[in-house]
């Protein structure tokens, strides 16, 4: 299947975000994490709209074709986004998100219970975040992930992100890899890109922590086990899945993933996917 490479513009909030859809049937909606852009999804796309789904996958404030100049850029602002995406193109959607937007996602499904049918987050930055000070000094992947993000967000520093992005795929890197870092490295060059980054990168989630236990929808969580950006990344999605009302949350480890499962492991992803939304809400 050909992607949809016409580009749409949403406005909303005195500025324009960028997204695309591809497919017919129950809308997704793909959001990705920051200095990402929804390129990141391609593969999944290819397998998700197949699946009979109408895929829109959508460039956040500040990234890809998406303006810049928002007052803010929290989580609650990025699900504020993705609820208004659902209510153009017609929901309510399953929103799949990955990293920032997978706290996003949380935030959405609790605030518009009715637009949201499930939600899927990968690497998810959900819950408050506590540097592991004794994992720092025995975990060499973690230590050298947190170095590289810090780094990158406080110098906002286009040179940083490319190392942490070269270290969060570890083993096999997927195909086209040096492509799109190299046009997002082009991207994040732009005026005033680096700095959006920053400001996600600082920007605890706290909103979406708060909105865990409001969660009515199925949710899946999806993590990689060799995700750099956690001591122990399968002990962070069980606590993501503890946080939500019993029942409702389910965890996929990806054993040989980094922080970007789904471009790593598109397969994988889109295959745990559609399992859990054929059992959860398509049955």
């Amino acid at each position: 299947m050909t992607i949809s490479s016409r580009t749409a513009f949403l406005e909303i909030d005195g500025g324009q975000l960028a997204y695309d859809v591809t497919g017919q049937g129950p809308l997704i909606v793909l959001a990705h994490g920051m200095g990402d852009n929804r390129a990141a999804y391609r593969e999944m796309t290819v397998q998700l709209a197949p699946a009979g789904f109408r895929v829109a996958r959508m460039d956040l404030r500040g990234h890809g074709e998406s303006s810049t100049g928002w007052a803010s850029y929290t989580r609650t602002d990025t699900a504020g986004d993705i609820l208004a995406l659902i209510r153009h193109l017609g929901g309510p959607a399953v929103i799949v998100g990955h990293s920032f937007s997978g706290g996003a996602a949380t935030i959405a499904a609790a605030q518009e219970p009715d637009m949201v049918s499930a939600i899927v987050e990968i690497s998810p930055f959900t819950r408050a975040q506590q540097i592991d000070l004794g994992a720092l000094m025995t975990h060499s992947r973690y230590r050298r992930g947190m170095t590289l993000l810090m780094g990158a967000n406080l110098l906002r520093s286009p040179r940083l992100w490319k190392r942490y992005l070269d270290h969060a795929y570890p083993g096999v890197k997927p195909a086209q890899f040096g492509e799109h870092v190299a046009e997002l490295e082009a991207d994040l060059r732009r005026p005033g890109r680096m700095a959006v980054v920053s400001k996600l990168g600082r920007s605890a989630p706290t909103d979406a922590g708060a909105r865990l236990a409001d969660v009515r929808c199925p949710a899946l969580i999806i993590m990689g086990a060799l995700d750099p950006d956690w001591a122990d990344p399968r002990a962070e999605g069980e606590g993501i899945v503890a946080g939500m009302p019993a029942g409702l949350g389910r965890l996929h480890v990806i054993e040989k993933a980094g922080h970007y499962a789904h471009v790593q492991f598109p397969t994988d992803v889109a295959t745990a996917t559609l399992a859990f939304l054929k059992d959860g809400i398509l049955g």
